[in-house]
């Protein structure tokens, strides 16, 4: 006899979470288990794609149990129009990123934000240059590998701390991508949501901004420097794609059009500025691109099969049930704020990855919002922060640990430095829990059926 749908309403499970449970089991237990054999990358040696794939099995067996088509749920939730969106969105990203390192743009960022620059202001440099980069590119990994080196030659040469400049590259990195319209955090957590790109960035830059300033403030107070040597001068003109997206995303054109638009802008330039950049080249650092974006693609798919059938099985509607007995007497927008800030920080602690932890607490997030009448925006800006908050302050995170391998630096030492990133935290904590503000927008439930 077939097996019928699953139901419009389900009855809650907390079995259903396992899944969940075990793929963070395996993802976080094999990561530990490599940093303490010695591993510099121990939490990337079980790649997350991977490590979801028992989960995945655990989670269908459960649905099969329930008389439920797993394959077919799993398919659905997989093909979801927002995690095709998504992947359609990393693959341009990942494109456009490749394009405009390979034609210089990057250098060309780095020479012209740290020439000429006081020695009293290296560092406040550092985070400037580090936020742009990463506000272009959306990524605070690339960010981090690209600038790194530089400031490690500056700190040499200027006699800083290694720790406290790479700390610095850390939380502009952090800075950048935490507002860029391109980051996969930023995108993932707008469409999960279901709010503009640009509204959650005015969310955003309202928490951003204050802590990039003290951010400033401290660290041009820290560390005594001599003079730096200016560096060789670059065209301005290889910045222009960078610009052109930013600009183009502020106005509020559609993302795949704005990363259209740049990655063949960047292929202009190149070919007029760029030595030995032609049309294949063209190409083929448009296929690194793609390639690069293999890994969180893979992971966006099996994350969205992995939620419908947690889904169908009553595991959502378990939690949702939890919180809401334990937040019962508490249903204000502040108590929503602070349990999808909670929700998203523990995540990603346990994952060691902002775009995974977004991914799985998404949804959950979607609904504690909806519940407590915080507006769409606000919640994927929430949401956003304190996962890349709490990333850039992980020991064990992929960000920290690729500064502390190109520096030779304690990761525990530069996690202590990294100032924008403790600051965002204060900062949005101190404003949640401020007494409430003015009149609310509408829910994330009114938004999604808008």
């Amino acid at each position: 006899m077939e097996q019928s749908p699953a139901p419009a309403v389900v009855r809650p499970s907390a079995l259903a979470l396992t899944p969940l449970l075990l793929f963070l089991a395996l993802f976080f237990g094999a990561g530990m288990y490599f940093t303490l054999h010695g591993e510099a990358m121990g939490f990337y040696q079980l790649r997350a794609p991977v490590a979801i794939l028992p989960a995945l099995a655990l989670a269908a067996f459960i649905a099969w149990r329930r008389k439920l088509r797993p394959l077919e749920t799993l398919l659905q939730g997989m093909g979801d129009h927002n995690v095709v969106l998504m992947c359609l969105i990393f693959l341009l990203a990942g494109g456009f990123v490749e394009v405009s390192k390979a034609i210089g743009a990057v250098d060309a960022i780095v020479a012209l934000g740290i020439g000429n620059v006081h020695p009293a202001l290296l560092l406040p440099a550092l985070f400037v240059v580090a936020g742009f980069i990463s506000l272009s590119l959306g990524t605070s990994m690339g960010t981090i590998a690209a600038v790194a080196p530089i400031a490690l030659g500056v700190s040499d040469a200027s006699g800083l701390d290694r720790a406290l400049v790479l700390g610095a590259v850390i939380g502009g990195a952090t800075f950048g991508d935490n507002l860029s319209v391109i980051s996969d955090t930023a995108i993932v957590a707008s469409r999960t949501l279901g709010c503009s790109m640009r509204d959650k960035f005015r969310e955003n830059l309202k928490l951003a901004l204050p802590a990039a300033v003290l951010t400033l403030v401290v660290l041009g107070f820290v560390g005594d420097t001599a003079p730096v040597q200016p560096m060789e001068p670059a065209s301005p003109w290889l910045v222009l794609p960078y610009l052109v997206v930013l600009a183009l995303a502020l106005f509020g054109l559609d993302v795949i059009l704005v990363l259209g638009i740049g990655l063949v802008l960047a292929g202009v330039i190149g070919a007029f500025l760029a030595p030995d950049f032609g049309l294949a080249s063209y190409a083929a650092h448009i296929w690194d691109g793609f390639e690069s974006m293999v890994e969180i693609i893979l992971l966006s798919l099996l994350v969205g099969g992995l939620g419908a059938l947690m889904k169908a099985t009553g595991g959502l509607a378990w939690v949702a049930q939890a919180i809401g007995r334990f937040a019962r007497g508490h249903k204000s927008r502040r108590a929503g704020e602070v349990s999808i800030a909670a929700l998203s920080a523990t995540t990603d602690a346990f994952t060691a990855n902002n775009t995974v932890a977004i991914l799985i607490s998404g949804s959950l997030a979607r609904d504690i919002a909806n519940d407590h009448g915080v507006p769409p925006a606000r919640a994927a800006s929430v949401l956003d922060i304190f996962a890349c908050v709490t990333q850039g302050l992980l020991p064990y995170g992929a960000q920290i640990l690729l500064a502390a391998s190109l520096g030779s630096v304690s990761p525990l030492a530069i996690a202590g430095k990294v100032h924008y990133a403790w600051l965002l935290g204060a900062v949005a904590i101190g404003f949640m829990l401020w007494p409430s503000r003015v009149r609310e927008p509408r829910s994330v439930a009114a938004a999604m059926e808008g």
